[in-house]
């Protein structure tokens, strides 16, 4: 499993975006608060996220909390200054993804801790960043091809028809 991890996120619409990516793929979604919005069960079904039964979601009261309950994770921090490419990453099963908030990115002293764990996904020098959900999608796929997928079918084609045969006996 692919542990997703969001530190104080801001905006409802990515960390919805993120959801479904956990949903997809099987990873579980931990939230670090403070967050810039609200995941309460009537939030949710307002926003019409009828895939969020499928998040596997934990929340943390800081990174302090989250730290508390998993000392040593086996991290990679993604940020815009990361000296290594994402792809040149060794995700193994179990690791945790970490993704900063939308405005300020993941804090100082926690990228000053694990300099060697920080990643970055290439982009054109006079690009400030990509969007957050965009970026975990990216990492988290990078991370699941090289474990081979686990758990996700990898012929669509057979779900397709299974999908085409189910809707077509209704």
């Amino acid at each position: 499993m692919i542990h997703i991890v969001l530190v104080e996120p801001e905006i409802p619409m990515n960390t919805g975006n993120i959801a479904r990516t956990c949903a997809a793929t099987g990873s579980r979604l931990h939230l670090i608060r403070p967050l810039g919005f609200d995941i309460s069960d009537k939030a949710v079904k307002r926003a019409g996220l009828d895939y969020w039964s499928l998040v596997d979601l934990r929340v943390y009261d800081g990174l302090e909390d989250f730290f508390a309950q998993h000392p040593e994770p086996d991290l990679w921090l993604t940020t815009t200054r990361g000296a290594r490419c994402y792809s040149d990453a060794s995700f193994r099963d179990g690791c945790w993804l970490f993704f900063g908030k939308e405005t300020a990115g993941l804090p100082g002293d926690l990228l000053s801790r694990y300099p060697d764990r920080c990643i970055r996904l290439p982009m054109r020098e006079d690009a400030r960043s990509l969007n957050l959900a965009n970026t975990v999608a990216a990492v988290t796929y990078e991370a699941l091809r090289q474990l081979d997928f686990p758990g996700l079918a990898k012929d669509g084609g057979q779900a397709w028809a299974s999908q085409k045969a189910a809707h077509i006996r209704r």
